[in-house]
């Protein structure tokens, strides 16, 4: 029995959905890997004037790692691909767009038992993995986003 607050625990790792806002909350394609989502409190030490056995850390700010999403190379009709192509092929004529990425772990109902949202989302490396003949895989692009902040959802 799943529900929005499904307590299965472990939960696969195997089974999600990545969302942009620019495809009004469809998924663009399959992704093979998403990673990244990862916070980390970036820290300070201070040394106490006249006492030597021992310093301060503080904490300064959280810091983010890049969003990396890989899949196979898409068409140039994919949303994600138009997005990266007026960041990466227009000469920044037109401003960077921004937008939320919501990153969905589903159970095997496909519903959601646990969700990332990113905010102010936008591609700053866009890379397609190397060609090689002697091996029979997929050809893979690796989007990498950088973002303000995220939140857990569920």
């Amino acid at each position: 029995m799943s529900s929005l607050f499904s307590d299965v625990y472990p939960p696969s790792a195997f089974h999600f959905k990545v969302a942009f806002a620019a495809t009004l909350g469809l998924t663009d394609t399959s992704f093979q890997e998403v990673s990244g989502i990862s916070a980390e409190v970036d820290t300070e030490t201070v040394v106490e004037g006249g006492e030597n056995r021992y310093v301060h850390t503080l904490p300064k700010g959280v810091k983010h790692p890049n969003l990396e999403l890989k899949r196979g190379i898409a068409p140039l009709t994919s949303p994600l691909v138009i997005w990266c192509r007026s960041v990466f092929e227009m000469d920044f004529i037109t401003p960077v767009v921004a937008q939320p990425i919501v990153v969905q772990l589903l159970d095997e109902s496909k519903l959601p038992i646990r969700a990332w949202s990113f905010a102010n989302a936008f591609p700053v490396k866009w890379e397609v993995e190397n060609f090689n003949s002697t091996k029979n895989e997929v050809a893979i692009e690796k989007i990498v986003l950088s973002y303000t902040y995220s939140n857990r959802l569920i």
